[in-house]
């Protein structure tokens, strides 16, 4: 699988990127650019590595321990067509995906009404949490996301139910 992503950066075993035990990939590139952000080396999109899917694939299968991958940045949406194709293999293998993204489920869906590779990348993933980063709403009692604004939002059951449907993680 040779489909480049351009990353800042991988964790092969995290507990505060989502529930469970998870492999996370940094996208690298950014145009939200948050005040506050914590991976503020990621908005540059001439930044960090270029690997293959191919790749990450086999750092994930090394380990049979994982309950998902989360793919955080970074902007996951802004090298869509790549993470969907790492989303797509990853669910195959019966691991779950969590996305996070500086964009809103509403505008994610709306954009993907015209790129498909938005679609298919949100067709991939479990979990979204949602929402650029606030520094005014910063809240660090919050599970797995940094600001008040921001949402984790279980996408199948909201696609589902045509409604956005909170995820209990």
């Amino acid at each position: 699988m040779k489909t480049p992503l351009r990353i800042a950066g991988t964790v092969k075993e995290s507990i505060v990127d989502g529930p469970g035990i998870r492999y996370v990939v940094f996208a690298q590139g950014c145009k939200h650019k948050c005040p506050g952000c914590h991976n503020p080396g990621t908005h540059s999109f001439e930044g960090g590595t270029v690997t293959s899917v191919g790749n990450i694939l086999e750092e994930i299968k090394k380990n049979p321990l994982l309950d998902g991958v989360t793919l955080s940045g970074g902007e996951p949406f802004e090298q869509a067509q790549s993470f969907a194709v790492l989303a797509s293999h990853v669910k195959k293998a019966g691991l779950n995906v969590m996305t996070y993204t500086g964009y809103t489920y509403e505008k994610i869906c709306e954009h993907a009404q015209t790129n498909p590779a938005w679609a298919e990348l949100l067709s991939h993933t479990d979990v979204l949490v949602d929402g650029r980063f606030e520094m005014t709403k910063r809240n660090l009692m919050l599970k797995f996301r940094g600001s008040e604004n921001q949402r984790i939002i279980d996408i199948n059951r909201s696609k589902r139910d045509r409604n956005i449907i909170f995820a209990e993680v």
